[in-house]
């Protein structure tokens, strides 16, 4: 017998019922986004495999390159990531995906003809801006491709592009590096080394890759939950009015556009994190750390404010829910370690224990893509596999993410054996890879269908204003402070304590959060729910 399906008239895409079997093309589907991501992970994380070259050449500290590679692309990562993601709530969101990816791979390129640090962070930014179209597009796809009960299972094995793609990194940037600087020791073609041929040879690829994106078809909206989701009119309104609502000095105009008492708000909120960057910026010598981190966290205040008066049900649902906050905030920790040892682990094999960019490449990053692989998928379906007897299920998995880790973690960073290094470099990214697909499932059954897009937005607004911007830099500060990279990473462990705090509460209140969440929506407004 054949499962019931139908079709959507918009797009001539088949759907299914909620409880139909997932149709070949969504796998498909699926498949593709998985290289967008792999790639969308190749450009963010080459920089670890080249940080030692970047630092000699252009005269950085370790401060300097974990601002490069958390901090310059995080903050504008995040912040981008809330207006595209309203755009993937109200527009094709494979064309968004097209452009973003076409943007991100130009800039990786471009970042191949940096001469100094000011404009590698430039097209660090452009990095950023460009890979925030992706999961908020993806997330929304996936979610319409296939039903609640594999939805966890689909998004991890989306989500293990991201461990393949960085651990392809640092093969790829290993080889290229050794074996341009080998051809060339004085510099190659227009005088490029080593480093900067790198950006190159993996930025171009994804101009081709956008070709293909363009192909898949749109799904329609809710056709896996049983809910009509009608298309909505002028989605580029939607889009500058977030965008005006997150990006300073717009901020400032929609700020006043609702009322002088929330332009003086709003004011006095930028004024606060400006004086408190001031402040970390003298304490630590680095205020364009702190100037970012400022930016960052004074546009999300000013979105969230923002929201709460634009879409009131929305907000309900993201900003004023405990358990989606409490979910995000303790997936936050996890990334809070697990990108602070993603970024530092090939410089600190390569300058504490002496291995060679092409070997620790391969070790380092094949042992992190298999272990990223299989933690993610293993704990994407573990966690489905929970959720079916446990509403709460999902965040146990979360939490394995946060404390599994440590004693691997501690091992790591102390050990003169560099096997035991790469074997551990494994393991760390088995255990920290388990959390993403449930801790993204649950944030997706959080929301309504037409709010997917903007939850994953904000769901990123943690992964990076937490974990990306802050963890890589604080490990490098704190490297910077006592001389020593091991000493650097260890302090990623205060995340272990509070995460698991975080995700006690999540446990305690996202089954009532999710069983109450169409009354909730109802409640705050929402005309179909």
């Amino acid at each position: 017998m054949t499962e019931p399906t139908k079709t959507a008239p918009a797009t001539g895409v088949p759907t299914l019922e909620p409880d139909a079997k997932v149709p070949a093309y969504s796998w498909y589907a699926l498949s593709v986004l998985v290289l967008v991501y792999v790639l969308n992970f190749i450009d963010r994380n080459i920089l670890s495999i080249l940080a030692n070259d970047i630092k000699a050449d252009l005269g950085l500290t370790d401060a300097d390159l974990g601002f490069l590679y958390g901090t310059a692309f995080g903050v504008f990562y995040a912040l981008f990531g809330i207006p595209l993601g309203r755009l993937a709530d109200s527009w094709h969101r494979v064309r968004l995906m097209t452009i973003g990816l076409a943007l991100w791979s130009m800039m990786t390129a471009l970042s191949g003809f940096a001469k100094n640090g000011t404009v590698l962070t430039g097209a660090r930014i452009g990095v950023g801006v460009g890979e925030a179209s992706a999961s908020p597009a993806a997330y929304s796809l996936i979610s319409d491709w296939f039903p609640k009960k594999m939805r966890a299972t689909a998004l991890a094995i989306y989500s293990a592009g991201l461990y393949i793609g960085g651990g392809i990194s640092l093969l790829i940037g290993g080889l290229i590096v050794e074996g341009w600087n080998d051809a060339y020791p004085g510099g190659g073609p227009l005088g490029l080394v080593g480093w900067q041929a790198a950006f190159l040879v993996v930025g171009l690829p994804g101009l081709l890759l956008a070709i293909w994106v363009f192909t898949l078809r749109e799904p329609a909206r809710g056709a896996m939950d049983g809910l009509d989701q009608k298309p909505t009119g002028n989605p580029f309104r939607g889009f500058l009015t977030e965008l005006f609502a997150v990006i300073p000095p717009f901020t400032f105009i929609s700020a006043a556009q609702r009322g002088t008492k929330a332009l003086l708000t709003n004011v006095l909120a930028a004024a606060l994190f400006f004086a408190l960057a001031w402040i970390m910026g003298g304490l630590t010598d680095n205020y364009q750390q702190w100037g970012a981190i400022a930016i960052g966290y004074y546009a999300v205040f000013s979105w969230a404010i923002s929201l709460r008066q634009r879409d009131p049900p929305t907000f309900k649902l993201i900003w004023g829910n405990p358990a989606f906050l409490f979910t995000i905030l303790g997936y936050g920790m996890v990334a809070f370690a697990s990108y602070s040892v993603s970024f530092w682990a090939a410089p600190y094999a390569e300058r504490v224990l002496g291995a060679s960019k092409a070997v620790l490449g391969f070790w380092i990053g094949g042992g992190g893509a298999l272990g990223g692989f299989l933690g993610v998928i293993i704990g994407g379906r573990v966690s489905d596999w929970l959720r079916e007897r446990n509403p709460g299920g999902r965040l146990i998995v979360v939490a394995f993410g946060v404390l599994a880790p440590v004693i691997p973690l501690i091992i790591a960073f102390t050990t003169d054996d560099v096997v035991l290094f790469y074997f551990l470099n494994f393991v760390l990214s088995l255990f920290g890879s388990s959390a993403l697909g449930a801790a993204a499932a649950t944030t997706q059954d959080l929301v309504l269908p037409r709010m997917r897009g903007t939850a994953t937005a904000t769901f990123f607004l943690s992964t990076t204003l937490v974990g990306l911007a802050l963890g890589p830099y604080m490990a490098g500060q704190v490297s910077t402070l006592t001389g020593s990279l091991s000493t650097g990473v260890l302090s990623m462990l205060v995340a272990a304590p509070i995460g698991t705090v975080l995700l006690y509460f999540a446990y305690r209140t996202v089954p009532e959060a999710e069983r109450t969440l169409v009354e909730r929506a109802a409640a705050a407004g929402e005309p179909s729910a």
